[in-house]
């Protein structure tokens, strides 16, 4: 018979979680992990095979969180500002989170076209947001979407990595300047 699990999965991903919070995912060790926990490392391997396990457990954690801000965003009065203005709120929020799921070096470098797709479960959920709301086909609304999220990116990653801060209203006039003037070019 197995041993008998001394913690539940989710107060190890909850601990994991506040490691990779507070420090970052390169701070995620067994030794940290049952550090946090208040334990040794080795109850963490009656729930989990491995640490990539936990740390896999960690990133779709991460993800989870994320979905929530996306899906509050769609909510909004203008749907993609919202979704923009969630997506560098998540940053400030939650950095390290962001700087996991958005900051990581990728594999292989996906061209600008397939990043949005393979980074954002929502993709196709805010696409139509912007072609219901500004009336333009899809191939105008990738470019947009691509055009705002380099530029919110930006400003997320300058927020994530504490090299600069913007207050809401500030981050708010920026967005509708830079998606009034693309917007525009656009429909030309």
């Amino acid at each position: 018979m197995p041993p008998k699990a001394k913690f539940s999965k989710t107060e190890i991903i909850e601990a994991a979680t506040e490691i990779v919070r507070k420090d970052g995912m390169e701070a995620l060790t067994s030794r940290a992990l049952g550090m946090q926990l208040g334990s040794s490392a080795r109850p963490i391997f009656t729930v989990f095979q491995n640490m990539d396990e936990v740390s896999q457990a960690v990133v779709d954690f991460a993800r989870k969180l994320y979905k929530e801000y996306v899906e509050k965003g769609l909510t909004q009065e203008h749907p993609f500002k919202g979704v923009g203005m969630q997506y560098i709120l998540f940053s400030v929020n939650e950095p390290k989170l962001f700087q996991l799921l958005f900051m990581t070096e990728q594999r292989q470098v996906p061209k600008l076209s397939g990043i949005l797709p393979l980074i954002e479960e929502s993709y196709e959920e805010i696409l139509l947001s912007i072609q219901g709301e500004y009336g333009i086909d899809r191939l105008l609304a990738e470019k947009l979407y691509y055009h705002l999220w380099i530029y919110t990116h930006g400003i997320a990653t300058l927020c994530a990595t504490k090299m600069c801060c913007f207050t809401g209203p500030e981050i708010g006039s920026m967005v509708t300047e830079v998606f009034t003037g693309i917007l525009k070019k656009l429909k030309e």
